[in-house]
């Protein structure tokens, strides 16, 4: 039953600000150059425990600063390591997953936003027998093993021959979903079958990927970031797109299906319901962009709008609305599951924009289906500085509090995490220079995500490509 701008209007008239207030709202509410920022709270002057872990100390070896006590280790780097198969490991490391593996280890599912054909590409996914869905595309994803003391053990192709893996997103039941950020069709950018779509890696058995089938009840559209409802078994997905701005999705799976390994393989290419998201505030008015939100602790109603045709055969899913029937938002990026919802990331919005500014996280809470502004960076005038965080991408919740979040933004890059109540605090800084001396130029990092044991962060820098491992005295953020 849709929730009705109406229903909405009345929730807020009879709990006065509890709209704003429903969902925990004060979650994530405030960040550093973001609106609502307390100043002085980080500051242990008042024999409070200091936020985070303290400044950050340069590298010597110029690859990550990282806190006084912390260290890293290099698990896999393009062109260097290299896979079970002999071939290098693949170039543009992103989203990624940790699962419990043998004797301790942990399994990691890595996708490789490699685009275009794999002529161009001088580090592709490799093309082995069975796992590979379109030969003529670079990208995919890996499985990486590493040892319960943090060493690298193996590497090996999930799948191959798709294109642009970017952000993903690991299901209840132990798998992983890699998504492909491009909309390019047979015959297009030398493909030769149709791309966008959803594809599922089992880092556990080999087996399962064998003879790669895209879900394509999810849709084909600019995929980022995916998430499963376990209680309900929606599924949400996140859409990168401009030229209009892209969209939040629903997939409601058709009666009688249950989730588990290998059921997403019998889905018709029709199943359930794929939906784009609408959103209107407590006066029931409809909100054409997630931009127009400039308070932390601004709550949304949300609905959700049937895709007329969700394999785009003539135009593009998110070019299929008119004005005024759906919500759009630039950039909609990383998502992690947690608290009974789904975090979301819009990583900045410009000129394609009502407003501008340099990221938002977001919180949907299904039961209620709202959506809440839990942190909005306004726009960093001085990217090359480092101290201002901006351009947040993938996301994960800490088992210490609070967030983990991977920054692509302009100038420097960090990793940083968002407490419970909005305080944002340094985790690593990426000192790999591919620029110049006189033009620097920091790459993104990407896919932060804590081992299943908590003990280690690992996360990527995407160029030149690289898996590192942090570890350190971790503690609880409040």
């Amino acid at each position: 039953m849709p929730l009705t701008r109406r229903d909405f209007a009345k929730r807020a008239t009879y709990t006065g600000a509890g709209v704003a207030l429903a969902g925990s709202v004060g979650v994530l509410a405030t960040a550093p150059g973001a609106i609502g920022e307390e100043a002085g709270e980080a500051a242990g002057d008042d024999g409070k425990r200091q936020l985070g872990y303290g400044p950050l100390i340069d590298d010597p070896k110029g690859v990550l600063a990282l806190p006084a006590g912390f260290s890293y280790k290099i698990i896999t780097r393009t062109g260097v390591t290299k896979l079970e198969s002999g071939e290098y490991t693949p170039a543009k490391h992103d989203g990624t997953a940790t699962f419990e593996g043998p004797r301790g280890a942990t399994l990691l599912v890595n996708n490789h936003e490699v685009k275009g054909p794999r002529s161009k590409a001088e580090h592709p996914v490799p093309l082995v027998e069975g796992l590979v869905y379109d030969p003529a595309a670079a990208g995919g994803c890996t499985v990486v093993e590493v040892s319960k003391d943090g060493e690298h053990i193996s590497e090996w192709v999930g799948v191959a021959g798709t294109s642009t893996n970017c952000a993903g997103g690991r299901t209840p039941w132990g798998t992983w979903l890699s998504g492909e950020e491009t909309e390019d069709k047979a015959g297009q950018n030398g493909m030769t079958k149709d791309h966008g779509y959803v594809f599922e890696v089992d880092p556990r058995d080999h087996r399962a990927a064998r003879d790669p089938k895209p879900v394509k009840a999810f849709g084909r559209y600019p995929h980022e970031a995916v998430v499963v409802d376990p209680k309900r078994g929606h599924v949400f997905l996140t859409e990168d797109a401009s030229g209009p701005n892209g969209l939040f999705y629903r997939w409601t799976p058709p009666q009688g299906f249950r989730h588990g390994r290998g059921q997403l393989r019998t889905l018709a290419d029709d199943a359930g319901v794929l939906a784009a998201f609408k959103c209107f505030d407590s006066g029931g008015r409809f909100v054409d962009d997630l931009s127009r939100a400039t308070e932390p602790g601004t709550v949304y109603g949300v609905d959700w709008v049937e895709v007329p045709d969700r394999d785009a055969r003539t135009t593009s899913v998110r070019k299929q609305f008119k004005d005024g029937e759906v919500t759009r938002a630039r950039k909609l990026e990383g998502m992690w599951w947690a608290d009974g919802g789904a975090y979301v990331v819009s990583s900045y919005a410009r000129e394609e924009s009502p407003v501008q500014h340099d990221g938002q996280v977001w919180f949907y809470n299904p039961a209620r289906r709202t959506l809440t502004l839990k942190v909005r960076f306004g726009v960093n005038p001085h990217p090359e500085q480092d101290g201002a965080f901006d351009g947040p991408d993938n996301i994960s919740v800490s088992p210490y509090g609070g967030l983990i979040i991977a920054e692509d933004g302009e100038g420097v890059q960090h990793l940083f995490g968002a407490t419970e109540d909005g305080r944002t605090y340094p985790v690593a800084r990426n000192e790999i220079n591919i620029g110049t001396a006189e033009e620097p130029e920091y790459s993104e990092f990407t896919g932060p995500v804590f081992s299943p044991d908590g003990q280690t962060l690992f996360a990527n820098i995407q160029e030149p490509g690289i898996m590192l491992a942090i570890t350190g005295p971790w503690r609880r953020q409040r």
